[in-house]
C-alpha cells in the first residue's frame, strides 16, 4: 500500500508539470484549429535558454521564466504573423498547417543542434537532488517546486480566460471564431496574442524541462507525442481535460515505471494515444464530431 501511494504522489508531481506543457498546444488548437507540432521544439528552445541562463550566471531554471516566457511570447508572435495568420479561419488549409509545423520543428531541432550540438544537457540547481520526506513517503523537491509553479501558471490562465476581457475573447473565439467575428472580436489579434500565449507556456515549461529531465535538440520528438497523447485524451481544445489527462496518464506512466523500468513509461502514452483516437476520437471532455 505504501509503494503504491508513492507512485500515485511521483506520478501527480511530475502530471502537473504535463499539463503545463499541454496546455500551451491544447489552447492553441482551441482558438485556431492547428495541431502545433513544434510545440515541444519550443519547449527545448526554452530549456536552452533556461540552461544557459543558469551556467551563466546562476539564475535558478525556475524562476527563469520570467526571461522564457517573454522571450517564447516575442517568438510566437513573429512566427504566428509569418507563418500562419493567412492560413488561420480556412478549414481546408489545416493540413498543410500541420505540415507546416512538422517542417518548422524540424529546422528548429536543426538550428539547436548546429549551435549546439546533440549531446544531453539538463540544469544542476541544488534541490535538483534533495527530497522532502513526508512520513514514509518522500517527494522529490525538482518535482515539487515544479508542480507548484505549473499549477500556479495554469491557475492565472484560468483566471485570465475567467475575468478578463481579453480572455472573454479569447473563450468565444474557441467556442465560435464565426460568431464571435460578427459581434465585434477582432480574431486576427486575437489569434496572435494567444498563439504567444501558447509559445509562452511552452517557454515556462522548458524551464522546468531543463532541470527535472536531460534534454537535447531531438529530444522533442518524444515529447510532442506525449502532449498530443494528453491533449487528445482531454479533448482537443479543453484545458480542463488537458489537466485531468495529464493526471491520469502520468500516474499510469508512474506505474508502468515501477513494475516494468523507466523505459516503458513513454509507451504508456503512446499506447493511450492510439486507443483514444480509436475508440474515443473526441476525448473525455472534448465535442463529438458532427457530420
Amino acid at each position: 500500500m505504501t509503494q503504491s501511494v508513492q507512485i500515485v504522489i511521483l506520478g501527480l508531481t511530475l502530471g502537473g508539470v504535463y499539463a503545463l506543457m499541454a496546455s500551451g498546444m491544447t489552447l492553441i488548437f482551441g482558438v485556431m484549429g492547428i495541431v502545433n507540432l513544434a510545440h515541444a521544439a519550443f519547449m527545448v528552445m526554452a530549456a536552452f535558454i533556461a540552461y544557459f541562463a543558469f551556467k551563466g550566471v546562476g539564475l535558478d531554471p525556475i524562476l527563469s521564466i520570467v526571461i522564457t516566457m517573454p522571450v517564447m511570447f516575442v517568438v510566437g508572435i513573429i512566427v504566428y504573423r509569418l507563418l500562419f495568420a493567412s492560413s488561420v479561419g480556412d478549414i481546408h488549409r489545416r493540413g498543410p498547417v500541420v505540415l507546416l509545423t512538422f517542417a518548422l520543428a524540424l529546422l528548429i531541432e536543426g538550428v539547436l543542434g548546429y549551435a549546439f550540438s546533440n549531446i544531453y544537457r539538463s540544469t544542476t540547481p541544488s534541490y535538483a537532488a534533495e527530497a522532502l520526506l513526508i512520513g514514509p513517503y518522500f517527494i522529490p523537491e525538482g518535482q515539487f517546486y515544479a508542480m507548484l509553479m505549473s499549477i500556479a501558471l495554469l491557475v492565472g490562465l484560468w483566471a485570465f480566460l475567467q475575468y478578463t476581457k481579453l480572455g472573454y475573447a479569447i473563450r468565444a473565439t474557441t467556442y465560435n471564431r464565426t460568431a464571435a467575428e460578427v459581434v465585434g472580436v477582432n480574431v486576427d489579434r486575437i489569434s496572435t496574442i494567444v498563439f504567444g500565449i501558447g509559445m509562452a507556456l511552452a517557454g515556462a515549461s522548458g524551464s522546468m524541462l531543463s532541470f527535472l529531465f536531460s534534454f537535447y535538440p531531438s529530444k522533442h520528438w518524444e515529447w510532442v507525442a506525449i502532449m498530443l497523447a494528453l491533449v487528445v485524451l482531454g479533448g482537443m481544445g479543453s484545458l480542463l481535460g488537458a489537466l485531468i489527462g495529464a493526471l491520469v496518464l502520468s500516474v499510469v506512466a508512474a506505474f508502468v515505471a515501477a513494475e516494468f523500468g523507466p523505459t516503458w513509461s513513454p509507451v504508456t502514452f503512446y499506447l493511450a494515444l492510439f486507443l483514444i483516437l480509436l475508440f474515443r476520437p473526441q476525448g473525455l471532455l472534448g465535442k463529438k464530431p458532427e457530420l
